[in-house]
């Protein structure tokens, strides 16, 4: 199997591997007991969140483990309606599906959102989100860099912006963590989801600013220093730390190999497959590749590529099996054909280039065998 999906989960690194074994195995307390076992699940739930905080570059108190993305999402949505009772939300219309979804539940309670559209290359632009700041204006999210597209986003003017009007501002960087250095300066909070940088799927990492307005979540104990009920999965906790550490040791060398392949990537299917189009413009994540092929539906080429031994996606992981097109792609202007006929490349530090040419052989097939079918 050739994988091009990393930005959907991406495979655990043995490395992260080894370093969560002990907490599953021998060191298995709860780490809110009290006893020998719950004190070194304890321990070392602090040091991985001592390790996050560090990378992040603010307090460990700052640090929250969480489920993944979407619970954070749903907590910095949510918990801040939750503290303010009513008011006005600004999303972008690129947004992941929990954070759009959230806004849209909070709408049915009487809070009012306005959705930012991006310019034609998936760039929500600051002016933008400048325009529909209202006094009543509470919250507003603004990702750093698009899952479907890679498109990075100007979340340090937007975060900026938002600090000046009082605005609390959510950035999403599941797709960035591990790739490039975080907005943590300009967010009042932040999420990271460690099966995007080689660590366990089930946990991510929520930055919440020291006395940001913002109510918990999920309710039950006293983990989490009482914003967030439930035994933390301290195995999972450890493993997202040592991937986090990894990811950012690595990120340079990393980024710059998967790019080339990437670029390498995109070059030939531009050149030597008629009718195709990259989505998406200005800087990018170095993993993304977003490409409609014209004549084709997207979810077919997926089929084929998968039943060749490709793996791709039309989309965010998400949103898989969804009968409508990508609304981040209609989002930026595209037609729904434009929007069907796209598949989503994402390359990852264990991809080859012999890889890359043998995906270039199989795509050749799959389009011209679909093509061939719809005339």
């Amino acid at each position: 199997m050739i994988y091009l999906d990393n930005a959907a989960t991406t495979p655990l690194d043995g490395e992260v591997l080894t370093e969560m074994l002990p907490y599953l195995k021998e060191n298995y307390g709860n780490s809110s007991s009290q006893h020998a076992l719950g004190r070194k699940s304890a321990h070392a739930l602090l040091c991985a969140r001592d390790g996050v905080a560090k990378i992040l570059g603010c307090k460990s108190e700052e640090v929250y483990f969480t489920s993944g993305g979407t619970e954070c999402a749903n907590w910095a949505v949510k918990g801040v309606c939750a503290a303010h009772g009513k008011g006005h939300l600004i999303v972008s219309a690129i947004e992941h599906p929990s954070v759009i979804e959230s806004a849209k539940e909070m709408q049915k309670l009487g809070f009012d959102t306005t959705f930012i559209l991006p310019d034609k290359d998936g760039v929500i632009q600051p002016e933008a989100v400048e325009k529909v700041i209202r006094t009543d204006t509470v919250f507003c999210a603004v990702m750093h860099a698009n899952n479907e597209t890679g498109v990075i986003q100007p979340v340090e003017k937007i975060g900026g912006l938002c600090r000046g009007h009082g605005i609390f501002y959510f950035c999403d960087c599941v797709q960035t963590a591990g790739l490039m250095p975080l907005p943590v300066k300009f967010c009042d909070a932040l999420s990271v989801s460690a099966h995007k940088f080689y660590g366990p799927c089930g946990i991510g990492a929520m930055y919440i600013k020291e006395g940001a307005k913002i109510q918990r979540l999920v309710s039950g104990g006293r983990q989490e220093r009482s914003q967030r009920g439930g035994t933390v999965n301290v195995a999972a906790a450890a493993g997202l730390a040592k991937a986090f550490e990894a990811a950012v040791k690595g990120a340079g060398e990393n980024g710059k190999r998967t790019a080339a392949l990437r670029d390498s990537f995109v070059k030939r299917v531009l050149a030597e497959i008629p009718d195709t189009k990259m989505n998406g413009g200005g800087e990018k994540l170095p993993s993304h590749a977003n490409i409609s092929f014209g004549g084709c539906d997207g979810e077919n080429l997926l089929f084929l590529l998968d039943l060749a031994g490709v793996a791709v996606s039309t989309g965010s992981a998400c949103s898989a099996g969804a009968v409508t097109p990508s609304h981040v792609l209609t989002a930026m202007g595209l037609s729904e054909r434009q929007a069907k006929s796209a598949v989503r490349f994402t390359f990852g530090k264990y991809n080859t280039e012999q890889e890359v040419e043998e995906t270039l052989k199989i795509l050749k097939e799959c389009v011209s065998k679909i093509r061939g079918l719809n005339k």
